[in-house]
C-alpha cells in the first residue's frame, strides 16, 4: 500500500481561454503561479512527508512542480505516464468544439486513458510500495486516476480545480 498526494498543476492560458491543451506545453498565467505558490505553502506547511515527486513531463505540470518542490524539499522526477490527454489533431481547438464534431481518430479515447491510469498505478505500486508519493499531473487524467482507484466511472469523480490536492490510498 502506498499513499498518493495527487494535485494539479497551476492555471494556463489555454485553460482560461478553453482550449484542449493536450500535450501543449501550457502556459502559466500570474494566478496559476500564485496556485503553485500557495500549493507548495499548503503542503509545507502540513508536515506532511512525501518519499518521492513524480510530475508529468508537460511544462505546464513540471514548471508548477518547480514551485512546489521549494517547499517540499524533491526534485520532480519526469514521468510521461501523468500526461494529459492526448488530443489528437483537435489539439489547440475551442472545447467547444467537441459539441458539434466527433473525437478525432487520432485523439486518446477515455478507454485508453483509463488504460494509463492503470499502468500508472501499476507502475507506482511497484516502484514506490509503502511510500508517500507527491504527484503532479493534470485534471482530465487525476480523475482517470482517482475513478481506476475507486473502481467508479470518470464522470462519477468531479472536476479537479488547479493547484488542487486529493489524497488517494494505493493498495
Amino acid at each position: 500500500m502506498l499513499t498518493l498526494y495527487l494535485t494539479r498543476h497551476g492555471e494556463t492560458e489555454e485553460n482560461v481561454a478553453k482550449i484542449l491543451q493536450g500535450h501543449l506545453p501550457g502556459q502559466l498565467t500570474a494566478r496559476g503561479l500564485e496556485q503553485a505558490a500557495a500549493l507548495r505553502d499548503e503542503l509545507c506547511a502540513s508536515g506532511l512527508h512525501f518519499d518521492v515527486f513524480l510530475t508529468s513531463d508537460l511544462l505546464r505540470a513540471r514548471r508548477t512542480a518547480d514551485i512546489v518542490a521549494e517547499g517540499v524539499g524533491l526534485t520532480p522526477l519526469p514521468c510521461p505516464l501523468l500526461r494529459e490527454r492526448d488530443w489528437g489533431s483537435m489539439t489547440g481547438l475551442p472545447a467547444a468544439a467537441l459539441r458539434h464534431r466527433p473525437l478525432a481518430a487520432d485523439a486518446e479515447t477515455v478507454e485508453q486513458m483509463m488504460d494509463r491510469a492503470r499502468r500508472f498505478l501499476i507502475y507506482i505500486r511497484c516502484q514506490y510500495d509503502g511510500l508517500s508519493v507527491l504527484a503532479m499531473a493534470h485534471g482530465l487524467f487525476n480523475r482517470c486516476i482517482a475513478a481506476t482507484l475507486q473502481g467508479g466511472k470518470l464522470q462519477d469523480i468531479p472536476l479537479w480545480q488547479n493547484g488542487e490536492v486529493r489524497l488517494l490510498t494505493v493498495e
